[in-house]
């Protein structure tokens, strides 16, 4: 066995790992990407199902607005929004799909991204752009960065006249960066500009608060840092924009005799699918509330200085310095890794290829292809309740052998 292997065996099934189901042979420092669902929420949704498929036409037509509008409630709750205002979708990219195909965007149009966006939310706009004539403005946010007031500055720069929407994260994927959105949504929408926040880490990683941040259109999903089950993910739009929006699937909640007044029912209602995912939510929301003192803010609170320790645990191995301030981390973070030695196993391989060399030795991580970093790549590192330091201790000395340092 591996010393990762045996570090997961000896960590895995010890304390607040317990809850998850997880490969002990593995070590899973990549929550970021899937997310992970723990056995209690699991089962929830399990007997969610069971109860379904006993009654399948009862479910649907009976039971199904009642419980849709009970898992809309403590989700709206969590995120500081009105229910009313809430859809669910499957996913942040449907969410950010939604919004992007029921824009009327006109040629000469401008759609504003940055290069830290998520590749399948930036090509939905390339996508939507070859079709109406707009075009896709992409600002330059460094990375390594000084302060958040960096990113403000390269956002606010690329605003024009023609500018209608930015697209911008809440928690950047590549890069696990905090953006300052409450000044940026504010500053923007002076300029005339409103934005789709793509919200997909922010949930249960850190506070959100959708009635004070005031954002035209906000997706998240709960399968990741809420700790949801797959499929559960949900848009929010602001009450003046919602006569726009409309779900990617047509269906019976459509009413031509209402058009645009009936978001909720739209979504609510796409045709035949699992809504499991959705009404596990309230469970979710419910464990992590209660699993450790100081429910979801403790959670967090944790979350983060483990993160922080993650990255210098990584950093220092290596001898690269730390990419951003503190504060612009929350349960994740970024390190640019450094150029590899001459003959060291990850002398020319990209993001994907070293991914897979450290899996393949016991440890499930992340990296991206990232020009400026020193070696061209990104190490990302998750931090969830189901990890430790001496995981990241571990992938920080893998990495010490894949680098030759």
């Amino acid at each position: 066995m591996t010393s990762a292997g045996a570090v997961a065996t000896e960590k895995h099934h010890h304390g607040l790992a317990a809850h998850w189901g997880l490969r002990a042979d593995v070590l899973h420092l990549n929550h970021g990407s899937f997310g992970a669902c723990p056995s209690v929420v699991l089962a929830a949704q399990h007997a969610l199902q069971a109860e379904l498929e006993s009654a399948p036409t009862d479910f649907m037509w009976r039971t199904w607005p009642q419980r849709v509008a009970e898992a809309r409630r403590a989700l709206a709750a969590f995120v500081g929004a009105r229910d009313e205002d809430l859809a669910f979708v499957p996913n942040a990219t449907a969410g950010v799909n939604a919004i992007a195909r029921s824009l009327s965007l006109r040629e000469g149009d401008e759609v504003l991204v940055t290069d830290h966006a998520y590749g399948a939310c930036r090509k939905t706009f390339e996508y939507v752009a070859r079709r109406t004539g707009a075009q896709v403005v992409t600002a330059t946010v460094p990375f390594p960065l000084r302060s958040g007031d960096d990113v403000y500055q390269a956002v606010m720069a690329a605003v024009t006249p023609r500018t209608r929407l930015a697209l911008l994260d809440h928690v950047t994927s590549p890069t696990a960066l905090l953006f300052p959105l409450v000044d940026l949504v504010a500053s923007l929408r002076t300029r005339g500009v409103e934005t789709l926040v793509d919200g997909a880490h922010a949930p249960g990683q850190v506070p959100v608060d959708l009635e004070t941040l005031g954002a035209a259109y906000y997706t998240g999903n709960a399968h990741k840092w809420m700790c949801a089950p797959k499929g559960a993910a949900f848009l929010h739009v602001r009450r003046d924009r919602q006569a726009d929006v409309h779900p990617l699937a047509i269906s019976h909640g459509y009413d031509p005799g209402h058009d645009g007044q009936r978001f909720r029912e739209e979504f609510d209602w796409t045709g035949t699918s699992d809504p499991t995912p959705f009404l596990a939510v309230p469970a979710a929301i419910r464990f992590f509330a209660g699993l450790l003192p100081g429910g979801w803010d403790a959670l967090r609170a944790r979350n983060h200085a483990l993160a922080l320790e993650a990255r210098s645990i990584v950093a220092e191995a290596l001898g690269v310095p730390l990419p951003c301030p503190d504060d612009l981390v929350g349960s994740m973070a970024s390190i640019p890794l450094p150029a590899p030695r001459p003959g060291a196993p990850a002398a020319g391989l990209s993001g994907e290829a070293l991914m897979h060399w450290v899996r393949d030795r016991g440890i499930q991580s992340w990296f991206y292809d990232w020009p400026s970093a020193p070696g061209g790549v990104l190490c990302r590192v998750s931090a969830q309740l189901y990890n430790d330091r001496a995981q990241f201790r571990a992938l920080a000395a893998l990495l010490r052998e894949a680098f030759g340092v």
